[in-house]
């Protein structure tokens, strides 16, 4: 009984420590089929858990009570709101920002008009003279009314006559003399009649001012009224 049980220990013992034989063909002698490398099978599990590490980073918290919804349903309001007011104050300073542009083109555009002119005025003085003269005649009264006509075209216009209203900031006074019978100052002579473009005064009018005479009536009638007892006396003797 001893050398069997003996017997039996060792068989058991050969059991468990004998050799252990592996496969390691890749082609499966029963099938016929590719095996997969061991290696490969191993990764398998590494891989499982990274995409379930990647499904963990991309879960979305949601709200767990109505109070949080609500909230985050008016902290979005707000802030659609708070980008609607900037989009539309972006829309407003591009506008301000066109017209501004536009407003100095036109005064650019107004200046160099106003630089031209202005060279142009002598000629037209020289043409003024020779109508006043009765000398335009002929092909150089053609191209005189035409020049006329291009820079009354421009916006110049002529200004400045006997018997207008002083104005200082349109006139230029070479003299002022007395003038009985008037009660403003008023244009009596023109030397030169200025010109303007619109509210731009490109040469003021040079005038004689004359100025009203105060009490020229008192005077006059006071003269009268000596002569009247002048002639009375006169009778009595």
């Amino acid at each position: 009984m001893a050398l069997s049980d003996s017997t039996n220990g060792t068989g058991e013992g050969d059991e468990r420590k004998g050799p252990v034989i592996r496969d390691n063909r890749r082609i499966d002698p029963e099938t016929g089929e590719v095996r997969e490398p061991k290696a490969e099978a191993d990764e398998a599990p590494d891989t499982e858990e990274a995409e379930e590490v990647e499904a963990e980073e991309v879960e979305i918290e949601v709200p767990d009570t109505p109070e949080q919804v609500v909230s985050e349903a008016i902290n979005a309001d707000e802030r659609v709101v708070e980008l609607t007011n900037d989009i539309k104050r972006v829309q407003a300073e591009y506008a301000n920002y066109r017209k501004r542009v536009e407003r100095d083109r036109v005064a650019v555009r107004e200046l160099a008009t106003a630089q031209v002119l202005g060279e142009l005025l002598p000629i037209l003085d020289d043409i003024g003279r020779a109508r006043e003269h009765e000398e335009l005649n002929g092909g150089f009264k053609a191209v005189g009314e035409a020049l006329e006509a291009l820079s009354t075209k421009l916006g110049l216009e002529r200004y400045g006559d006997k018997g207008d209203d002083f104005d200082p900031n349109i006139h230029e006074a070479l003299t002022m003399v007395p003038m009985p019978g008037i009660s403003t100052q008023s244009v009596v002579e023109v030397f030169q009649p200025g010109y303007r473009m619109g509210e731009r005064i490109l040469r003021p009018a040079r005038v004689v001012v004359g100025d009203p005479v105060e009490g020229a009536e008192e005077t006059g009638t006071e003269a009268s009224a000596d002569e009247a007892d002048e002639a009375g006396t006169g009778d009595d003797k």
